[in-house]
């Protein structure tokens, strides 16, 4: 018997040339798409505001020239930039004591005289008291509340040019600057480009969702893996590029800082981290356009979504001992703290490995789900 050349299905090999097919098409797409080359700007200068000023860190030759270091609106969002180093604890607690004095006696706060003032800090070293209890022992003898407040203020203050010089050199025998640099640029890279892709990959469904498109790509001698395939690909790697020029740009930027303010540093840190903590996000956002425009025949259902997953992914949740914890499930990985404090958030390897995991149960789903619509 004859068989029906309509009814003949595309060999297993040739299923990985309609793959490639279409993932060419859709990396000629974005190409050819303004609002690639558009984005990848607005993520350059977003990163570059954000992460740049990090590219400025160097040795202090003199005393003035750490006096004419920018200093913070406040006191937290100091960093090594502004001159700012860690106090240990009696720092901590004499810098406390002190503007505890000061408040007490000002006339804006309790108005005692300076003897007085005195007296009652001198009670405070004496009693050799924790910050907590010395916050309760205000507060009930003296109406002098958040106390804790002062001292977490105190926690780093303004160095002298040795001990800031002395911190940056014992910070990078323990890691490169490219190490800690590459943990600020996955933070804001990872943010620009998970908020970018979440408007750049609506146009990777918006032609093949159309209804007439639709039923077509139905009926051709192409197997679900192929296209699935393909179309995430295509995708992901439209996104690969933007994240590559990204590494390519601070990367090298990254590079001239450490040769010329004498730091050490490697060229593969930035492109690890991005691997680490951006191509996952990345992937999984793909996989959701995927699966939403595979259910809805629309890829819009999931802007309002992936936005939404983005913001509870932003906000973060208290850490006990970094001071920040990324969300469970969370689509971003955050570094919020100062240059030299930038390790991993606790969940952050997990949640990762729990995005691999979800990318590829909601590809098998979108596989099976474009198996069953074939005419």
């Amino acid at each position: 018997m004859m068989s029906c050349p309509g009814l003949i299905r595309p060999k297993p090999e040739k299923g990985v040339f309609y793959m490639k097919a279409v993932l060419k098409r859709e990396l000629k797409n974005y190409l050819k798409n303004p609002i690639l080359w558009v984005g990848i700007l607005i993520v350059f200068v977003g990163i570059y505001q954000s992460a740049g000023a990090y590219l400025k860190l160097h040795y202090i030759h003199s005393e003035e020239e750490l006096e004419e270091l920018e200093e913070p609106d406040v006191i937290t969002d100091a960093d090594i930039l502004n001159g700012y180093v860690p106090s240990d604890r009696s720092q901590q607690m004499e810098l406390g004591y002190q503007e505890i004095e000061r408040l007490l006696e000002s006339e804006e706060g309790f108005g005692y005289t300076k003897a007085q003032a005195e007296k009652i800090v001198s009670e405070l070293r004496a009693k050799d008291m924790t910050i907590q209890e010395i916050d309760e022992y205000l507060e009930k003898e003296y109406c002098f509340y958040n106390a804790t407040y002062i001292f977490e203020d105190f926690s780093q203050h303004k160095g002298m040019r040795e001990e800031v010089n002395g911190y940056i050199e014992e910070k990078l025998k323990e890691h490169p600057f490219s190490w800690y640099f590459a943990r600020k640029f996955a933070d804001f890279c990872g943010l620009y480009t998970g908020f970018f892709s979440a408007v750049l990959l609506a146009f990777l469904y918006i032609r093949d969702t159309r209804r007439d498109t639709w039923e077509l790509l139905h009926t051709k001698p192409i197997t679900a893996l192929s296209y699935v395939g393909g179309k995430v690909l295509g995708g992901l790697f439209a996104m690969l590029i933007v994240l590559g020029v990204m590494n390519l740009i601070f990367g090298g930027l990254c590079m001239a800082r450490g040769v010329k303010a004498g730091f050490p540093v490697r060229i593969w840190d930035l492109p690890a981290a991005s691997v680490k903590y951006i191509v996952p996000n990345i992937l999984v956002i793909v996989c959701i356009y995927t699966i939403i425009a595979f259910l809805f025949r629309n890829p819009l259902p999931a802007v309002p979504f992936i936005f939404l997953y983005m913001l509870y992914s932003n906000m973060g949740a208290p850490g006990a001992a970094s001071g920040y914890a990324g969300r469970a499930f969370a689509v971003m990985v955050r570094f919020p703290g100062n240059f030299f404090d930038a390790a991993e958030p606790p969940m952050a390897a997990g949640n990762q490995i729990f995005l691999l995991m979800l990318s590829a149960v909601l590809f098998a789903l979108a596989v099976r789900i474009w198996k069953r619509r074939r005419v």
